[in-house]
């Protein structure tokens, strides 16, 4: 049995979700997102909360009830609230600053790296050294924040480069003399 896929998806008052064939729409105050149900699960909205349950008792049809209601859930919670990734820049020199539509890096390199920033997530920098990633969709924020950390990822032994606010970076020992 799912734990998961066995509790209803509560639907917030300024979120509207609808069903049309197989494809769910959740629309709030963020956007509009949308998800086509698969074939081993059935979606029904009622009483305020969207259900979902499996087709039929095969294992495919299980893990794909639990795997669907987090991600409806995680649709809900995007259109109405949202999602956001911080990421640190640590390292004497590195910065970022947003100019227009674009995000530059300065991570020790000989060149100066441009990450255009996509229309469906909005990235800020309160400080040089830190970069926040925001948007609706919580796939899109973790792989936008995800690209942005791979062109300079933290060293263990200086722990010089961008990570998450979260990570913590296991740090080596030095070569000794």
């Amino acid at each position: 049995m799912s734990r998961v896929g066995k509790h209803p998806v509560h639907i917030p008052s300024d979120v509207a979700v609808v069903l049309l064939d197989q494809t769910l729409t959740a629309k709030g105050r963020l956007g509009t997102l949308s998800l086509v149900v698969g074939n081993e699960v059935d979606a029904s909205i009622a009483d305020g909360a969207v259900t979902i349950s499996p087709k039929s008792d095969t294992k495919r049809s299980r893990a794909m009830w639990g795997t669907t209601r987090a991600l409806v859930n995680n649709m809900v919670t995007g259109v109405s609230i949202g999602f956001s990734v911080n990421l640190e820049i640590t390292g004497v020199g590195y910065r970022a600053q947003i100019q227009g539509g674009t995000l530059n890096l300065q991570l020790g390199y000989s060149h100066e790296i441009a990450f255009p920033i996509p229309g469906d997530v909005k990235i800020s920098c309160e400080r040089p050294t830190v970069i926040t990633v925001s948007g609706a969709d919580r796939q899109r924020v973790g792989q936008i924040a995800a690209d942005i950390r791979a062109f300079r990822p933290p060293e263990p032994y200086k722990g010089k480069g961008i990570r998450y606010a979260t990570e913590t970076v296991r740090r080596k020992e030095g070569k000794k003399k």
